[in-house]
């Protein structure tokens, strides 16, 4: 009972300061917001006070401006911790342009120094630290100045956003009572997902022929990087074990040797890669083709296909736009017409009366 009794103690010894879990003080709440920028994830933890009532009084007096002593801690000049309580922490998974200027990836504390009309935000490399309290400056990661935006109408509790998104950025708004602080994240999307696929590919995920086809086809289509794309169109095809000739990797690897010029290479891949393709895949080709003027080319395939797959509406509508690029526009009313009955819904019906519409006053549809 005695050796009982020490243990229950000791448990309360360790335990009795433990706490419970409650709303924030100050009636504050906790907030997280985050977003992807390309493939870079954003996520910034803090906490929201309210306005209260106390319009008009918080930048300059409950926020003051520049850095303070605030009387506890050890920094003697303390900004804004962006928020209340803890630390206000912004992460980001990949380098990061804050502003335009660099910015690694990692997990940042993020402070303002709060001026009048323009305002310093800080990253600091110490994210863990309670509020700015035990701020110092030989941490910052980063310095930006940023314009303060005046609000026409009051924000009570304090907010994050993401706005203004691109493909390859975002602006962060800062919002509380009257005032915004904006900030602009970028990234170098292309030069990121570049990365991404050189790890990737190295992992179980590259044991596909689809996953050095999807890096292939990405450095196609933005026409970057095409030396390695090349490579990896070819460990999609010819890679021991995974590698997939197919219409998709064989057709990639066309492009790439049109690419670099190798237009006989490319034609006789072309020759084993057709046959292979499904109707909706020899279609979209045969379109590829009219988008780079190669006409004639575009109507042997849509032909082709025709000859595999007659009378389809897709094919039908290949030989209206093949026939149409040779300028047969009769022929090519004929097989607009009957791809009309065969429409598959009323967006594709309405397209092709459009087609018929101006095929009958002989303009191009293509």
């Amino acid at each position: 009972m005695k050796n009982l009794l020490l243990c229950f103690a000791l448990f309360l010894s360790l335990h009795c300061f433990s706490q419970l879990t409650t709303p924030p003080d100050g009636g504050n709440k906790k907030a997280m917001v985050g977003e992807r920028i390309g493939i870079t994830d954003v996520t910034i933890n803090y906490n929201r006070p309210g306005v209260k009532g106390r319009e008009g009084k918080v930048f300059g007096k409950l926020v003051e401006y520049g850095f303070n002593d605030l009387g506890f801690g050890t920094s003697k000049a303390a900004p804004w911790r962006a928020g209340a309580n803890e630390n206000t922490t912004i992460e980001f998974s990949t380098n990061v342009k804050i502003e335009g200027k660099e910015l690694p990836a990692g997990k940042y504390g993020f402070f303002i120094a709060v001026g009048p009309e323009e305002s310093a935000l800080i990253f600091s490399k110490n994210s863990t630290s309670w509020g700015s309290f035990f701020y110092k400056e030989n941490e910052d990661a980063l310095r930006v100045k940023v314009k303060n935006v005046p609000m026409p109408v009051s924000t009570e509790w304090l907010t994050y956003e993401f706005a203004n998104q691109t493909p390859n950025s975002a602006v962060v708004n800062l919002v509380w009572e009257k005032m915004k602080f904006p900030f602009k994240i970028e990234v170098d999307l292309q030069q990121i997902q570049l990365e991404s696929f050189r790890n990737e590919l190295r992992t179980e995920r590259g044991f596909t022929a689809n996953a050095w086809h999807q890096a292939a086809r990405y450095c196609l289509d933005n026409n970057i990087n095409l030396e390695e794309g090349m490579i990896w169109s070819e460990k999609a095809i010819s890679e021991p074990f995974i590698g997939e000739p197919n219409f998709a990797t064989l057709s990639t690897k066309a492009k790439y040797l049109r690419k670099f010029g190798k237009e006989t290479a490319a034609d006789s891949i072309m020759k084993i890669a057709l046959p292979m393709g499904s109707m909706t895949q020899i279609h979209n080709y045969a379109r590829g083709l009219l988008q780079e003027k190669r006409n004639k080319e575009a109507f042997e395939v849509f032909k082709m296909n025709n000859d595999k797959n007659p009378n389809t509406f897709t094919t039908n509508m290949g030989m209206t736009r093949g026939y149409a690029a040779i300028g047969n526009l009769k022929k090519a009313l004929e097989y607009a017409e009957k791809a009309l009955p065969q429409a598959p819904d009323g967006g594709n019906r309405v397209a092709v009366e459009g087609i018929i519409a101006n095929l009958k006053e002989g303009k191009d549809i293509n």
